[in-house]
């Protein structure tokens, strides 16, 4: 192949044609050209001999940069001056496009490419072109699609998703010490398990006073109790149609995921066991309670590959799975949408089968700018948008009663505080002793 260089000399030639007026002097020039390019193109590197291997970063969270190496090795007995391009998906945010390199035999060169996702999931390396020139720079060789494709070292890099609402995890974890008896409460502190007797102290709850205890140690003694420990939290999220639609900057299933992050490491620091499901007309992730060390690093992990599936969910598939894998009495956190037809069809007829073993609290995010359109009234146009808006969220309305009656506790937030509400439901449930 030929680069922009070896058009040069055709011109000079042309311009002492149009100078000189002899045609000889094109003939000189173009066989020299020639000449010259055969000659830049036969000394330039091979490139069969190149050998390629990466190393680096593997995962990273979304919104964060990471750095891969790939590591360039001439094992031939040519100089090769080349430039290669590591080419990923447009969605890992790869910089430089392209790299060059001046290699002498047994030297090899370090290329990093800085990564910048604008997507959670896995963002694959796609295929690494190289071009060998000569010394002259008027051609180079290049490997083919399929020779590219051979030489590629495989690599992927695991995006993590942002977790942007463990801002919000000192609080609530201080919240949960408050239930815990950890920090001192006037009166009663809020749980279902006794815990030990103390002294009465001006402003307890008289309802907590232990008479039995106070007539044996001739001193009025009180009850402390503390929050339910060893509970089953399991959280389903739904991965369906409903979830690809985007509400503020992100999709559904993104606020979901933020929000089942949230849940999982505020429960796994109240001692109970967290579990997790995704599904829509299959299970996509699962994760069992196991090492509390390590849940908030399986749940990112199994979480991190979802994306939304353009079906329907399966609602029958979904109890069938908690009743199957939930024994106990657990809470089931559903993370979806309340829309007619994603609840009212599939979740409200089989809900009771849920209903008689768990304690089940739908999590929905909304639109904070539903409320806005609904109170718009400028012109005809913001007449009909505010109707839209108004139908939306009555509907919503009605889902949400018919939840409330079949005894589900429901949130419905926008989604800059869906995660913190979501959060602060568990807390009142674990207070009230209702897991």
């Amino acid at each position: 192949m030929l680069t922009w260089r070896a058009t040069i000399p055709v011109s000079c030639g042309a311009l002492l044609v149009v100078v000189l007026r002899s045609p000889w002097l094109v003939l000189a020039t173009v066989l020299a050209t020639a000449l010259l390019i055969a000659f830049d193109l036969a000394v330039a590197g091979t490139l069969r001999e190149l050998t390629l291997a990466r190393d680096g970063d593997s995962q990273v969270r979304l919104g964060e940069t990471a750095t891969v190496g790939l590591t360039v090795t001439n094992t031939g007995v040519r100089r090769v001056r080349a430039l290669l391009r590591d080419a990923w998906v447009p969605s890992a945010g790869a910089s430089p496009y392209s790299h060059r390199f001046d290699l002498d035999p047994d030297e090899q060169a370090r290329l990093v490419t800085t990564l910048t996702p604008t997507r959670r999931g896995d963002r694959p390396a796609v295929r690494v072109s190289i071009r060998s020139y000569g010394p002259l720079g008027l051609a180079y060789r290049q490997t083919t699609v399929r020779r590219s494709t051979a030489i590629t070292p495989q690599w992927t890099l695991r995006v993590l998703p942002r977790f942007s609402s463990r801002r919000f995890l000192p609080e609530k974890v201080a919240r949960l010490r408050v239930l815990d008896g950890v920090t001192v409460t006037r009166g009663r502190g809020q749980g279902t398990e006794f815990d030990t007797l103390r002294e009465y102290v001006v402003g307890d709850d008289v309802r907590s006073i232990d008479w039995r205890a106070s007539a044996r140690r001739s001193d009025v003694v009180v009850r402390t109790w503390r929050p339910e420990r060893d509970r089953r939290v399991l959280c389903v999220v739904d991965t369906g149609r409903t979830s690809a639609a985007r509400v503020g900057a992100e999709p559904r299933l993104d606020a979901a995921i933020d929000a089942a992050l949230l849940l999982g490491a505020l429960a796994n620091r109240a001692g109970d066991r967290v579990d997790l499901l995704a599904v829509d007309t299959a299970v996509r992730a699962a994760v069992d309670s196991g090492s509390s060390r390590t849940l908030l690093t399986r749940l990112v992990g199994a979480l991190a590959p979802l994306h939304p599936a353009l079906v329907e969910t399966d609602f029958g598939l979904v109890v069938g799975e908690i009743l199957r894998r939930e024994r106990k009495r657990a809470l089931v956190v559903l993370f979806t949408a309340l829309e007619p037809g994603a609840l009212g069809e599939g979740l409200l007829p089989v809900l009771s089968q849920l209903t008689s073993r768990h304690k089940v609290l739908v999590a929905a995010v909304h639109d904070g700018t539903l409320g806005d359109l609904a109170a718009g009234r400028g012109d005809a146009e913001a007449v009909y948008a505010a109707a839209a808006a108004m139908r939306t969220i009555a509907e919503r309305e009605r889902i949400r009663s018919a939840l409330t009656r079949n005894g589900v506790a429901v949130v419905d937030a926008p989604v800059e505080l869906f995660a913190s509400k979501v959060a602060d439901a568990y807390l009142e449930l674990k207070a009230a002793g209702r897991l």
